[in-house]
């Protein structure tokens, strides 16, 4: 089985978190015996970040011009079993043109950033991964977000079928693995900087920061600004690669989860550095959303806050307590919500979705909870 993606970026996770949970589903398939080719329009701030070079079991299509790789786009999608434009994906409407007009392959968008996505097209702002006719063509959308978001994909943007695929982990790359010294927190957070995220993350992170003096905060990301609040005690990590996500995570007693606003608001809606945490065993303090207990049990395998006092009652609590959330963390984690899982169950949303004017192969059961 063949896959065609047009995507943002598979190739480096400088400042976006759609790399890794790329990079996870494409081994997963690639096990499975999936043959994948991502395009990616190759960036000057993504090629002087790069942290991947090649797909084990795929090929990494790199181009600068849209027009020169149109038609490499047209003779890969040509004997594809399926074609995926991603949310973000800066040719996402040409390359929509070329998807359509495959003969043969299962026409698919997915986003990743859906209530990102929605807020945006509410605003009346365009894309450059959604053209005039919304989604109307595809045969199947596959979204980052469920709950709610399900339903705008379909009434807004006139998606036939919508379903939703989450993040996912790697357990081969997220373990647990001894901490570095540089890294060490009592309270730890990795995400690139968003405005819509600032106000989260002064009342759950900063505000702890000054309250607690004694104690050590680190923050790995991209994109912050330079009057971003800074005190003594939290020391700043610019750019963690992947592999180095579980050393940082293993040196923190607790890491935070932080939720874009438009997210958070529609529910439903973990993010990758989630399960990523999760299965290196930390102990994850998370805000709330709509739709989180679906994932994790809060207090047994998350800490749910909501405020500043909530996050220093957390670093409060014994090492015990802490180590037996993580430990719980993980257990979910690997049972429920790994790339494996998530390519299952994309195999089995492809089975069961016909092309348009097809009839559908001979199904394979989609998983429970879909």
């Amino acid at each position: 089985m063949k896959i065609v993606i047009f995507g943002l970026t598979i190739s480096s996770s400088w400042g976006n978190g759609h790399a890794t949970l790329w990079r996870g589903l494409q081994r997963a398939l690639a096990r499975d015996g999936w043959h994948v080719v991502f395009f990616e329009r190759d960036v000057p701030y993504y090629a002087d970040n790069r942290d991947l070079g090649e797909l084990p079991g795929g090929e990494l299509v790199l181009y600068g011009d849209w027009e020169r790789v149109r038609s490499c786009a047209i003779a890969e999608v040509a004997d594809a079993d399926a074609a995926i434009v991603s949310s973000y994906c800066p040719d996402g409407i040409a390359a929509t043109e070329v998807v359509l007009a495959s003969p043969s392959a299962l026409r698919v968008f997915y986003d990743l950033d859906t209530p990102v996505t929605l807020a945006q097209l509410r605003r009346g702002d365009g894309t450059t991964y959604i053209g005039p006719r919304g989604l109307s063509d595809f045969d199947l959308v596959l979204s980052y977000t469920g709950g709610a978001a399900l339903d705008e994909l379909r009434t807004r943007l006139g998606a036939r079928k919508a379903v939703p695929l989450y993040g996912h982990v790697d357990p081969q790359t997220h373990r647990p693995v001894p901490g570095l010294i540089e890294f060490r927190a009592d309270l730890s957070y990795i995400g690139t900087y968003a405005e819509d995220r600032q106000a989260s993350l002064e009342r759950l992170f900063i505000e702890p920061a000054r309250r607690r003096p004694d104690l050590r905060f680190v923050i790995a990301g991209a994109q912050y600004p330079p009057d971003f609040p800074w005190t003594s005690n939290i020391f700043f990590v610019r750019h963690l690669p992947p592999p180095q996500h579980p050393q940082f995570y293993g040196s923190s007693r607790l890491t935070l989860n932080v939720t874009r606003q438009a997210m958070a608001e529609m529910g439903w809606c973990p993010s990758g550095r989630l399960f990523e945490a999760a299965a290196c065993g930390a102990t994850i303090v998370s805000d709330w959303w709509p739709g989180i207990d679906a994932f994790f049990a809060p207090a047994r395998e998350i800490i749910v806050v909501e405020d500043t006092e909530d996050v220093l009652a957390a670093l409060d609590r014994s090492a015990p307590e802490l180590r037996d959330v993580g430990v719980n963390a993980r257990r979910r984690a690997l049972a429920e919500h790994t790339s494996q899982h998530r390519a299952a169950q994309f195999a089995a949303f492809l089975s069961n979705t016909p092309r348009s004017g097809q009839r559908a192969a001979a199904p394979i059961p989609e998983p429970e909870g879909v």
